[in-house]
């Protein structure tokens, strides 16, 4: 079982919408560094001067990162929803409970990944699906590992 990288400019599976990251820009946003109250506010709040570039904090290996938009609920109970954007690193190695974006027999899914002794699996977290053990005939691949989720609220 090989985890080995496949690379592509531009994917759409049943799954998952992966794009190329653009990092040649900027986009400065004010930043509240003293945490978020949800109590009373902070007076402190009117004269916030920080600022965080959301390239800088989000994307740690610009050349390896893609962005992926979830199509489908096999992942809800992890807190990824249909419609969620993924940062997805392949730079990073995958290790027995990562949630990775993988390619299997011709599409790519997103599930955590559950390694035991020699047998890997992938495993959803939405009790309506079956996890997947990887089988030496299945074209296999890790494709890349999910540092962060942005969706909306």
């Amino acid at each position: 079982m090989a985890y080995e990288n496949l690379y592509t400019d531009y994917l759409i599976s049943q799954t998952l919408e992966i794009c190329e990251v653009d990092t040649s820009t900027s986009l400065s946003l004010q930043f509240i560094d003293t945490g978020i109250q949800a109590g009373f506010p902070s007076p402190a709040e009117d004269y916030v001067d920080l600022a965080i570039d959301l390239n800088q904090e989000l994307i740690k290996n610009p050349s390896s990162t893609f962005l992926g938009r979830v199509k489908g609920s096999s992942m809800r109970d992890a807190g990824i929803f249909e419609g969620d954007v993924l940062v997805i690193d392949k730079s990073k190695e995958p290790q027995d409970g990562s949630i990775a974006v993988c390619f299997l027999d011709g599409d790519f899914t997103v599930k955590r990944i559950k390694i035991n002794g020699k047998r890997c699996f992938l495993v959803p977290a939405n009790q309506d699906f079956n996890p997947i053990e990887i089988q030496a005939d299945n074209d296999f691949r890790v494709w890349g590992i999910v540092t962060y989720i942005i969706k909306k609220v």
